[in-house]
């Protein structure tokens, strides 16, 4: 079963949402805001997709860190800055059975891996 990461309000979570029930895709949802994010999960996105990957540099959390943040953002910084701040992570982000990260909403890449 896949696993779902994200915030339940997000716009492009309900779009993969829509997504995943139209193509009768099987999954599980964990939303970060509510139920956290532990560090080795943390870890694993950023060593699997590189922090420049799942940080998402376009959004208002990331704008809202002061720039020496930003200016030192590693993978460990990235970890922490993910914990103290799941907003920031790019979503949606699933995990199919073959560990396997999607990161976005990309329709076409969802067919082509998941069905």
């Amino acid at each position: 079963m896949i696993k779902v990461f994200g915030i339940k309000n997000c716009d492009t979570m309900k779009k993969a949402f829509r997504w995943l029930d139209e193509n009768n895709v099987e999954y599980s949802f964990h939303d970060y805001k509510k139920q956290g994010l532990d560090e080795a999960t943390a870890k694993e996105w950023v060593d699997k997709l590189g922090w420049e990957n799942v940080i998402n540099k376009r959004g208002t959390t990331w704008r809202k860190l002061d720039e020496e943040t930003k200016s030192t953002m590693d993978n460990n910084n990235a970890v922490n800055t993910m914990l103290s701040n799941t907003s920031i992570i790019k979503r949606p982000l699933l995990v199919a059975a073959d560990n396997e990260i999607y990161l976005g909403f990309n329709p076409e890449e969802y067919a082509q891996q998941l069905l």
